[in-house]
């Protein structure tokens, strides 16, 4: 081993079966409680005859930020994700490097990839977080991803290397909750490696993870100046606005025609700039700007999906599930009192209702089926976001059993907040009119811990960002009486919610 690892190894608690109890960070113990666990996967994977994973969670100071640390340790073309919930007491997971990695297509994709993740972990030598009551959701060894709107690939090329489903387990996670945070390192260890060699890789790892840095000096992100214009920037739409509009048109026809109930439909535009787009820097704008809503990056080479989502789409907590139906939506008021009337102007809306009363239906009869009972909200409530507000019912249920929340989300998916009804007419209907590959977009992204808990968000008010340019997507619901120009104008005011950010970031 490493002169400094063999340091580390004398220093620490010599034979000692328990993790440190109170020792942060990544310190003699840790790497101790690692090194058994490597040694133990080798003799496993030498068994076996295949890869097996080792891993062990720390923790670390629950004031770091694990989007800055992660950022700080990247290297160029290196994987990493982040998903983060400000208003949620802060929650925070940003992931870097690749253990393992799953993939499927095709209709069983949520089945092949909650089993392919089963088998890694229960192969794992890895740390049992029912000794760590306190760690915060989604601490330890758990996969991120997610998936695409359709079910069969592969996708257009500007979604190469995002097949229709694809989960890592990741070489380092960090976690944050409301006053706890946690660090989880994962090795992959086949059956020729060197143990040696793979523990040297993780501490240069954690070296690049900069710990013990807590980045006081690294300012906050600039705050987007009202009227500055990049004149570098330009943004153009994919297909015409008319071609839309004639879309919506052809949607409300086959309504009438009773081929369709409801019917989605969306839009691409391209942001173009003179230089490369800073995706880490419109994370952090975007937490300024949307603290209610769900921020995701997904990075794979020079490619990011992210966004601000404001609709979860599961969230498992052993039999206890729970989501929020979303559809529905009305621009913010420039002033209390204009917002207020806008608000109530959407709560009294026969088309957004019946819009939104399709997506409560369908989720309720979907977990009914799985739950022992289901919890909905008497009437839709408002969900106010910087530019845009919805109607949204909160609805739980209590689980027969704890099916893995892949699979969950593989259920629910597609609601008709993002497709139609029914299903799969409404699929059909979508690849004949959008005009663009949807790709992971209305798809979902979220996250799957040991205990198969975990969520999954709606992949809303999201960019696909290759370099110095990004493709943006907006939709909207689309019932009998839909106008195309007033559903052309709420896609341009969900647009309006990631365009300044990626133009001057």
């Amino acid at each position: 081993m490493a002169g400094r690892l063999r340091a580390r190894l004398r220093s620490g608690r010599s034979g000692a079966g328990r993790r440190a109890a109170t020792e942060q960070g990544f310190g003699p113990a840790a790497y101790e409680r690692l090194a058994r666990r490597v040694d133990a996967a080798l003799l496993k994977a030498r068994s076996r005859g295949r890869t097996v994973v080792a891993g062990v969670t720390v923790p670390v100071p629950a004031g770091l930020d694990p989007l800055a640390h992660v950022a700080a340790a990247r290297e160029p073309g290196e994987a990493w994700t982040c998903f983060e919930q400000p208003a949620r007491n802060g929650h925070s997971i940003a992931t870097l490097g690749i253990a393992v990695e799953v993939s499927a297509e095709g209709a069983g994709r949520f089945a092949d990839v909650a089993r392919d993740c089963a088998t890694t972990l229960d192969a794992a030598e890895i740390d049992d977080l029912a000794d760590d009551p306190d760690a915060p959701a989604g601490a330890g060894p758990a996969w991120v991803g997610g998936f695409g709107f359709f079910a069969d690939g592969p996708y257009g090329d500007a979604w190469h290397g995002m097949p229709p489903a694809r989960f890592t387990l990741p070489a380092a996670a960090l976690v944050r909750g409301l006053d706890q945070a946690r660090l989880t390192l994962n090795v992959a260890v086949a059956p020729d490696d060197d143990a040696a060699a793979l523990i040297e890789g993780v501490e240069r790892l954690v070296e690049r993870l900069a710990l013990d840095d807590v980045f006081d000096e690294r300012p906050p992100a600039a705050p987007i100046a009202a009227g500055w214009v990049d004149q570098s920037a330009s943004v153009s739409s994919v297909a015409s606005p008319s071609h839309y509009e004639q879309a919506v048109a052809r949607g409300t026809e086959l309504i009438a025609a009773g081929e369709l109930e409801k019917l989605v439909l969306a839009r691409e535009v391209v942001l173009r700039r003179g230089h490369p787009i800073d995706c880490v820097a419109v994370l952090q704008a975007l937490r300024e700007r949307f603290p209610e809503c769900t921020l995701f990056a997904l990075a794979r080479g020079d490619t990011v999906f992210l966004g601000a989502t404001p609709e979860l789409l599961i969230r498992r907590e052993g039999r206890r599930a729970s989501t929020l139906a979303l559809a529905g939506s009305i621009r913010r008021g420039a002033d209390e009192q204009t917002d207020r009337h806008l608000g109530e102007q959407l709560l009294a809306s026969d088309k957004d209702n019946r819009e939104h009363a399709f997506v409560v239906r369908q989720i309720e009869r979907t977990l009914g089926r799985l739950s022992a009972w289901t919890a909905v909200g008497e009437r839709p409530e408002l969900v106010k976001v910087k530019n845009i507000q919805h109607l949204a019912t909160p609805i739980r249920a209590q689980l027969t059993e704890p099916r893995p929340v892949i699979e969950l989300a593989g259920l629910l998916h597609p609601t008709p907040a993002v497709g139609g009804e029914p299903w799969p007419k409404a699929g059909d209907a979508i690849r004949s009119l959008e005009g663009f590959d949807r790709g992971w977009y209305t798809g979902g992204v979220g996250w799957m811990d040991q205990l198969e808990d975990g969520e999954f968000h709606v992949a809303l008010r999201s960019a696909l960002v290759q370099g110095d340019h990004a493709r943006l997507f907006a939709g909207a619901g689309i019932v009998g009486d839909s106008d195309p120009a007033s559903e052309l104008a709420e896609t341009e005011t969900k647009l309006e919610a990631l365009l300044p950010v990626l133009s001057r970031c």
